[in-house]
């Protein structure tokens, strides 16, 4: 509008010059627009192209992890991204469609029918010629029927009384329920896994800590024998041996870092966060102490398992199942609308200009007479499953007893042997330290000082082993109690 308006004025204008104007006006004009436009399209590609970008990856966008994690960041964050609880939790949101899907018979059922036909050749029906004898006259035959028709039916009904969609409203409270259940009770394993996994690399840094102190001490008392070998005051024995301990110390450290690599793999894992991203734990060891006690008076109450509640639900659903093939022989009773307009032309200009209708309510009553033995075979199926439900529940009870003794045992076990190793890593500490100190005044050979420092070691990851197993069969002995709520 604003180009054509402009050569307009200018072809409208007597001097040349007002000509030149208005065509600088047009091509300043024009080049805005131009730039105007580069400007445009460049911004819709780059929009374009994150839009396609983020669409294409199907990721959706988490929440970053700190440098170093906490146990609390670990779990929270696992219980957000891992792909069991987003598949639980959308396995949830399906059986509420579900529920909805069984209970929309409740709801009134509109459908409209039509249909459009032509007569390529009309049916025709003989009749008598009644005017004459019969035995005297041929029948005469007349079409049933118009070229062109079509009709419509517009219907409409309303359940009243219907046992299957009265169970199904009846159930869905308890569907509901096994399905925040099924949420809860990947929660729960994705805690207690999360938990163990981030104390198994916990201890597994602190075990290479440990071999990094060894080592420092060995590699000093290798300096400490080859220079008492180079003074003559000793021979080539005592820092060879050293030399042997040193190497299969580092060698032990090596597999021990490995470990920790597939260790922090199987972390990632269970949390969710993608296997490029650098995971480091962090943890206050002072905390250790209060971590491992645990109030061991406590009684077992089948109630707080999970898995005990969910076989409750799945009960009291299977009895509702019991009750729907009890009540399957009652009738079903429904209410109708029918609208129905009928058009009929010889000529298809004409079909619709005149219409027959048929309007009619009603109601429908069905009741099941004989079905082969079916309700009645569906009946005692249910009261089977029923019953073996029951031999379930009570199996369910001896395994969480099981669970809890065993959790409980290997709990008191393993923390009194925790105990005993403490006091052994104090002993050979002392041990080596007067070794040590015994051998530099020559009271005691080198081979002593390799084996308190060898009993120091193992006392030390010992010490570390056992605290680990405290603290899972810790939270085996919680989980046993049903005592874990992940929020």
């Amino acid at each position: 509008m604003n180009l054509s308006l402009f050569l307009t004025v200018g072809k409208g204008n007597c001097h040349s010059s007002g000509w030149f104007i208005a065509k600088g006006h047009i091509l300043q004009s024009m080049q805005i627009k131009v730039v105007a436009i580069k400007n445009y399209k460049k911004g819709l590609v780059i929009l374009l192209f994150l839009v396609s970008s983020n669409f294409l990856t199907g990721q959706t966008v988490r929440d970053p992890l700190p440098s170093k994690v906490t146990l609390s960041q670990c779990l929270s964050y696992a219980l957000a991204n891992q792909a069991q609880i987003k598949q639980a939790l959308l396995d949830e949101e399906i059986a509420r469609k579900d529920i909805g899907i069984a209970l929309s018979g409740w709801y009134p059922q509109l459908e409209i029918d039509g249909n459009l036909q032509h007569y390529l050749r009309l049916p025709a029906t003989n009749y008598p010629n009644l005017g004459n004898p019969p035995q005297f006259t041929p029948w005469v035959t007349i079409p049933s029927t118009i070229n062109n028709s079509s009709t419509g039916i517009f219907y409409a009904s309303q359940a009243l009384f219907n046992s299957t969609l009265y169970f199904a409203a009846r159930n869905s409270g308890e569907y509901r329920i096994q399905a925040s259940q099924n949420t809860l009770s990947s929660k729960i394993n994705t805690y207690v896994d999360v938990n163990k996994a981030f104390f198994d690399v916990l201890i597994t840094e602190e075990q290479l800590h440990v071999l990094d102190e060894d080592i420092h001490r060995l590699e000093r008392n290798y300096q400490d024998a080859f220079a008492l070998y180079q003074s003559g005051i000793t021979d080539k024995i005592d820092y060879q041996r050293t030399q042997i301990a040193l190497s299969n110390i580092r060698a032990q450290r090596k597999s021990t870092e490995e470990a920790l690599k597939s260790k922090y793999a199987f972390l990632k894992q269970l949390m969710g966060v993608v296997p490029e991203e650098q995971l480091t734990v962090s943890y206050d060891s002072a905390r250790f102490e209060n971590e491992i006690l645990f109030d061991t008076t406590k009684n077992l109450d089948y109630n707080n398992r999970i898995e005990y509640q969910l076989l409750q639900t799945r009960m009291r659903l299977q009895h509702s199942q019991v009750g729907y093939y009890n009540w399957s022989f009652l009738p079903t009773l429904s209410a109708f609308y029918e609208n129905s307009p009928s058009f009929q032309s010889g000529q298809f200009s004409d079909l619709y200009n005149k219409a027959s209708r048929t309007t009619f309510l009603g109601l429908k009553f069905s009741l099941p007479l004989f079905q082969g033995m079916n309700r009645i075979e569906n009946l005692k199926k249910a009261k089977l499953q029923y019953q073996r439900l029951q031999f379930g529940m009570d199996y369910m009870k001896s395994v969480i007893n099981t669970e809890y003794t065993q959790a409980l045992a290997l709990y008191t076990g393993n923390l009194n042997e925790l105990k005993v190793a403490r006091e052994n890593v104090t002993l050979a500490t002392n041990i080596f330290n007067t070794v040590k100190l015994q051998y530099t005044k020559g009271v005691k050979a080198y081979l002593e000082v390799i084996v308190s420092e060898t009993d120091l070691r193992s006392a030390e990851l010992n010490y570390l082993n056992l605290l680990f197993k405290v603290l899972t069969s810790k939270m085996d002995l919680e989980r046993a109690l049903g005592m874990i709520k992940p929020e």
